[in-house]
């Protein structure tokens, strides 16, 4: 998969601006394009590892977001929610090249199939408690996804504090330490949600928008840029130096004649 020349212009030049954050969910066997805008193929995903480790970009976990100092200009955090276990062969890649990544998974469903609806999207085999425990072992770090995968903004008070505080207590069983992270279902998160995810004592939280990971100084409100599945390694390029979901070339073109306009005011 090529890089064309724009791109790796681009990529030459990113990662000054902070961290960034990667959002995965499904990476399916093969190499096509999947039909569900959340997968991506296991061959795409590879190489896309390969690319950040030839390009020099550090893999770090959610929980080394905290403590923001000291990280090197590239560095990255790849996320996967909700933990379906076709994540597993992602997690051995990872693992092969030395690389981390944190996985927020809905606790319930652990070693089972997931049980929230969504339209038009069947259920999905969820990773094992023994698969969790060994990818704890190995330095990835497993966070919280809800227990239900609820939308928590619809929630009442009870129910919030159980959603994300069960999630955590039972995740915490399961793989043998502390989890850290969070990451809100849908991204769909309020002030209250954000309370009740401090209260909870988690010491950081994944949202769905974009950005740099820490652009609005919040841990709990840590920012991500979405993984599609027809993101090529130019589209991963691109977004690695914009920190932005829609890096298609009519955005590209948009963004570049606003800057220009913008040199040519007296």
């Amino acid at each position: 998969m090529p890089i064309d020349f724009i791109s790796r212009r681009l990529l030459r030049n990113a990662g000054t601006h902070g961290p960034l954050a990667l959002m995965y969910h499904s990476v399916v066997p093969g190499d096509g394009v999947p039909d569900w805008k959340w997968a991506v193929s296991y061959r795409r995903f590879v190489a896309q590892l390969d690319l950040l480790r030839d390009e020099g970009w550090t893999t770090i976990c959610v929980r080394d977001l905290v403590h923001p100092a000291g990280l090197p200009n590239r560095t990255v955090v790849l996320t996967f929610d909700d933990g379906y276990a076709d994540n597993y062969p992602a997690f051995e890649a990872l693992a092969q090249r030395g690389m981390r990544a944190t996985w927020f998974i809905v606790s319930r469903d652990v070693g089972g199939m997931s049980g929230w609806d969504d339209p038009g999207v069947a259920p999905q085999r969820i990773l094992s408690g023994e698969q969790l425990r060994e990818m704890t072992a190995a330095g990835m770090e497993i966070g919280a996804h809800s227990r239900s995968h609820a939308r928590l903004t619809e929630l009442d008070d009870a129910g919030l504090a159980d959603e994300v505080g069960r999630s955590k207590t039972e995740l915490a069983g399961i793989v043998g330490e502390s989890v850290q992270s969070f990451a809100y279902p849908y991204g769909k998160y309020d002030d209250r949600a954000v309370d009740a995810v401090r209260r909870a004592g988690y010491t950081g939280a994944c949202i769905t928008r974009p950005g740099w990971a820490l652009r609005d100084n919040d841990p709990l409100r840590i920012r991500r840029v979405s993984i599609f599945a027809q993101d090529d390694l130019a589209a991963l390029a691109r977004k690695l130096a914009f920190a932005d979901n829609d890096v298609s070339w009519r955005h590209m073109l948009r963004y570049a004649s606003g800057r220009l306009v913008t040199r040519l005011r007296p």
